[in-house]
């Protein structure tokens, strides 16, 4: 945050403060000029903007942990107790879990989840071609990733909003200031979350289905099988980072569109684009601002020697807009090629459900563009509201005209 010095009072870094989050990218700028930034908020922390350094730390798992610290005087979000998930561990406990739980993200199973994820697309659209308007947030980008996922669990139609209600309150949590405990609404959708999928994996052990929660149980791998935690908090991380991050991207590349107009009107008369289209919205304004590490040993990385015990801010979102990595980085160009971005990550981490949000990405990006060909934002010149979690970047709504 702003001290006494000229070089701190140039970097204001605070993901608590609303301002900061609705528009953080002019903040990152002077972090470009130097090595990692050291800082004391709350707690002792290293911000990684320059996209060389972000991929060195994300990289190097032996000494940047994934695992949380207890950290003194700051209350634990503790959806998981001490059970290991493959988001927050490290080698080889993340080896074995990640081995596990890839087959949820097999080639195949991405590719035979298709179908019905344009059947979903266009249903959703209907409806709001029914009312004369598209509310891209809450007629798309929401239910869509929330229907693929719940339906890859098993959960019956009409539990997803339940299921959103819960995820959204979870997402909350994460703008809580250290020290400060969590709202009460957000412990209870911890609880209720955590009940809920223990019931239906305690039910799928004596009532089988077709659904990955169904498989993953049947999974025999004798010493190396997914322990019934194990399992629960591999359910509830798919269901979080799975819907979140898949509507933000949809959200998010959305607003790129509809306010660079003339990418709009290029990406809509030639789809062929869509793929680096998806990968440029990406980069450009990501669903996921920022990932954290944990050093247990002073570690230099890009000239600063970060103190051990530090937190480590990786901002993958700046990262994607160093201008050393990418000319014009914020400018946005459907087009760019090469781009290198680190949306989903880096290393053992990298994202495993990067093709599932792909997928849905493009399939909900094409079904939109060839329904509406009038498709514009109904306020051009309209702020735009964000939820409130930093480290999820996400629209709170965006209505956009379609006639």
């Amino acid at each position: 945050m702003d001290a006494g010095t000229q070089t701190e009072q140039e970097i204001y870094f605070n993901p608590w403060d609303e301002a900061f989050r609705a528009n953080p990218y002019p903040h990152y700028r002077p972090l470009y000029t130097r090595p990692p930034y050291l800082l004391n908020l709350f707690m002792q922390m290293a911000l990684v903007a320059r996209h060389a350094d972000a991929v060195a730390v994300l990289r190097d798992h032996e000494r940047m942990s994934s695992v949380q610290p207890r950290i003194p005087g700051i209350e634990q979000q503790d959806l998981f107790g001490d059970t290991a998930t493959v988001l927050f561990s490290d080698p080889p406990t993340h080896t074995r879990l990640r081995r596990l739980v890839s087959r949820a993200f097999t080639p195949k199973r991405i590719k035979d989840l298709e179908p019905r994820i344009r059947e979903i697309a266009g249903a959703l659209l209907d409806r709001a071609q029914a009312k004369g308007e598209l509310e891209v947030v809450a007629d798309l980008a929401t239910p869509l990733p929330v229907m693929v996922i719940a339906e890859m669990l098993g959960v019956p139609p009409q539990e997803y909003a339940q299921f959103k209600h819960w995820s959204d309150r979870i997402v909350e949590g994460d703008n809580t200031p250290p020290g400060m405990p969590l709202p009460d609404e957000v412990r209870r959708a911890y609880s209720d979350l955590g009940n809920y999928f223990a019931e239906v994996i305690e039910r799928r052990r004596h009532e089988p289905g077709e659904d990955l929660v169904t498989a993953l149980v049947a999974a025999h791998e004798e010493s190396d099988a997914l322990t019934a935690g194990e399992l629960q908090a591999f359910v509830i991380l798919l269901l979080l980072a799975g819907n979140e991050t898949t509507t933000n991207l949809i959200g998010n590349g959305m607003l790129a569109l509809g306010r660079h107009p003339e990418q709009l009107a290029r990406l809509a008369s030639d789809h062929s684009l869509l793929p680096r289209a998806i990968e440029e919205m990406l980069r450009y304004d990501g669903p996921v601002q920022s990932t954290v590490r944990y050093n247990k040993e002073p570690v230099e990385v890009g000239g600063t020697v970060i103190p051990a015990n530090s937190v480590v801010f990786v901002i993958l979102a700046a990262a994607n807009r160093d201008p050393a990595q990418f000319s014009e980085p914020d400018r946005f160009d459907i087009a760019r090629d090469p781009n290198a971005h680190l949306a989903f990550g880096d290393g053992i981490h990298f994202c495993l459900g990067a093709a599932l949000a792909r997928l849905e990405g493009a399939i909900a990006f094409r079904s939109v563009l060839e329904r509406f060909p009038k498709l514009r934002l109904a306020e051009p010149e309209g702020a735009v509201a964000y939820k409130g979690s930093y480290f999820l970047r996400g629209l709170a709504a965006l209505p956009m005209a379609i006639r």
